[in-house]
């Protein structure tokens, strides 16, 4: 059947698509969607956003069919930023419902597009009842560094610092992955994975930002080195395609122990 047939098998994995609102999750979403059936597999798009009023593609399983901001707004009487936070934890008791749905699908991926604002999905117990619910063998979180915050040091560094505190929440295995490459010059770029890949590159740029403090010191950077937090950024754009393999690879890396398919 092609070049992936050796990760994909007959259970689904689960992407958890994380990141900041802007980092460009729905954007991946599609292109990962789109990527996948070029290659002659299936996967499922799963918005879990409430509040978002428009997605780049149509989702296959949509939270907003059973929780819509305007109703939780008003049954609450809450503004719309109460609303996503009450919304959030609604999702933990609809999960039974999404998951009786996720079941009737076969598919070789579940996409799952998080909401916007990140906190509400990363930092809130309902969305770790979300994974449990959903199952936790065959799944990954992918968490998008988006380049505008990355672009300097300190910006990386709260991303990294992000990155670990989702992945403790979530309890999920991680790939990092830098976003809308397309959007950065060669230069921004190569020091963005030059941090990625190099803590001390990143602690350079800090000192001369003059960004350090007592609690951002050599120890942190040698904690954040043993949790494994350098260890590379798969650059990406959903624009152009680029870096969709990459990360496919990356994923299977995680999800089977080895890659099977060819970035060439």
């Amino acid at each position: 059947m092609g070049a992936l047939e050796a990760g994909v098998g007959a259970m689904p994995a689960f992407l958890y698509i994380v990141g900041n609102a802007g980092s460009g999750k729905s954007a991946l979403t599609s292109a990962f969607k789109n990527w996948l059936q070029t290659c002659g597999y299936d996967a499922v798009t799963v918005n879990l956003d409430p509040g978002v009023e428009w997605l780049p593609y149509a989702p296959d399983v949509d939270v907003r069919e059973w929780i819509k901001l305007e109703d939780v707004m008003r049954e609450y009487g809450v503004g719309p930023n109460g609303a996503q936070i009450v919304a959030a934890d609604l999702l933990a008791l609809k999960i039974g419902e999404l998951k009786e749905v996720l079941d009737e699908f076969s598919t070789d991926y579940f996409l799952i597009d998080t909401p916007g604002q990140m906190e509400l999905f990363t930092m809130r117990s309902s969305s770790h009842m979300v994974v449990e619910s959903l199952g936790r063998e065959g799944a990954v979180m992918a968490f998008l560094f988006d380049p505008a915050l990355a672009a300097s040091p300190q910006g990386f560094t709260a991303l990294v610092l992000q990155s670990l505190s989702a992945q403790f929440r979530l309890d999920l295995p991680c790939v990092a992955a830098l976003s809308k490459v397309d959007l950065l010059d060669e230069e921004d770029r190569e020091r963005i994975l030059k941090w990625a890949s190099d803590s001390g590159a990143l602690y350079d740029a800090l000192v001369e930002q003059g960004s350090l403090t007592a609690n951002l010191s050599v120890e942190l950077f040698r904690a954040l080195e043993l949790m494994d937090a350098f260890s590379g950024l798969v650059p990406t754009s959903a624009e152009t395609g680029e870096g969709i393999a990459d990360l496919y690879n990356e994923v299977q890396q995680v999800l089977y122990g080895g890659e099977d398919l060819s970035s060439d």
